[in-house]
């Protein structure tokens, strides 16, 4: 009768519990994840979803003239930096360190096209780098990588294009099921001119787009780190019933 009432009590708790899974989601990337709008948009078009109570994570906290007071500004954005140096500094162990992630977007690559003209293959060996650093800090982490957002200035498009086209099959040979890789295309019907306000960052209309392209991987995302949640729920109920017994 002791184990049967330890059973009850533990299988409400866990029902509990499951209920108020919370996720934690950091935005990483540099100046276009940073000093935008688009983590509002994305924020607040959660806010009718079973996903409102996602945590954003990560150290910046600037409001960057969103008119928005509401939103979970927390992001590990980082205007100027490049993936490669993001990666060899190995500046991104320690921000999942500071703020451990269940999920993490990444909209990287256009300070190193822009700044140094860096190859595309040495762009891609950065992200290997970082999606290995993000499934040491969670080997269960669900990534989001996007093929990055064209420029309204110079003459930069052709390795932008190069780079999006080489993300694809670089995410297939690394996707697992344990830590799945989502690409999601910014760069298809985003206007580097009309949608960006000074060439490089998006305006309102370039941060709508952006939320919504999000939007869609991301609830894929949350869905599978809650099911790992609840499934380690599970399985630590059955030991407890296990042990009692």
């Amino acid at each position: 009768m002791v184990a049967f009432k330890l059973l009850a009590l533990t299988t409400l708790a866990t029902t509990s519990v499951a209920q108020n899974v919370t996720l934690r989601y950091m935005p990483f990337g540099d100046s276009i994840t940073e000093i935008i709008c688009w983590r509002s948009k994305l924020w607040n078009k959660l806010q009718s979803t079973e996903w409102s109570t996602v945590n954003f994570v990560g150290s910046g906290k600037t409001e960057n003239n969103c008119k928005d007071t509401k939103y979970d500004r927390d992001n590990e954005g980082h205007s100027g930096f490049l993936a490669i140096d993001i990666a060899n500094k190995k500046q991104l162990d320690g921000w999942l360190k500071t703020n451990p992630a269940d999920v993490i977007t990444m909209h990287l690559g256009t300070n190193d096209i822009v700044q140094q003209s860096k190859a595309t293959t040495d762009i891609i060996k950065a992200f290997t780098t970082l999606v290995g650093t993000m499934r040491t800090s969670n080997p269960k982490m669900k990534i989001v990588v996007a093929q990055i957002i064209p420029l309204g200035i110079g003459s930069y498009n052709s390795k932008v294009q190069d780079l999006n086209k080489a993300i694809v099959p670089w995410a297939q040979g690394l996707n697992t099921t344990a830590s799945p890789i989502w690409v999601v295309d910014q760069y298809t019907g985003y206007s580097g001119s009309a949608d960006n306000r000074d060439g490089v960052h998006p305006n309102d209309a370039g941060d709508t787009k952006m939320a919504n392209i999000w939007y869609p991987a991301l609830i894929q995302a949350f869905a599978a780190a809650k099911a790992d949640k609840l499934q380690a729920l599970a399985e630590e109920e059955k030991r407890e019933v296990a042990f009692v017994a």
